[in-house]
């Protein structure tokens, strides 16, 4: 099944009363069913605070919004600590002899050269190391 079809259909769960928007209450009801705990004023703010047309509900595309920036938020925590696995200890950055390292404890033979040369495409500011934003793009490739 398609992503935003799965979404609309996780929406139209929260979506007790079937009007195509979630108001506050029925927010409050989501996460109460998820063993959560939210007051009708945190509610009422969390609402306004994503609600892009001003009506004091969240639509189908805010909703989207939000499960989609929660995911890119768990992504980013992922590609923190895939980073922090490569880069030396107390280090912002991934050189090639921690690259040789890190390759060589997954069972990968390289040599510092290589490193070097699997770093260097993505190297944006020429420093022959990644910092955490060329990690991020390396990755993504």
């Amino acid at each position: 099944m398609e992503k935003y079809e799965q979404y609309k259909r996780v929406f139209s769960h929260f979506d007790s009363n079937g009007d195509g928007k979630i108001s506050p209450e029925e927010l409050r009801q989501c996460v109460a069913s998820i063993g959560g705990d939210m007051s009708a004023e945190e509610a009422a703010s969390a609402v306004a605070l994503m609600d892009s047309d001003g009506d004091e509900m969240l639509c189908l595309e805010d909703f989207v919004k939000i499960v989609e920036g929660a995911e890119e938020g768990e992504k980013q925590s992922d590609l923190k600590a895939a980073f922090k696995l490569y880069a030396p200890e107390g280090s912002a950055c991934i050189t090639p002899e921690s690259l040789k390292r890190m390759l060589s404890r997954l069972g990968q033979r390289s040599s510092v050269h290589d490193c070097k040369n699997m770093i260097a495409p993505f190297d944006i500011n020429g420093d022959g190391v990644l910092n955490f934003d060329e990690f991020k793009i390396m990755m993504s490739c």
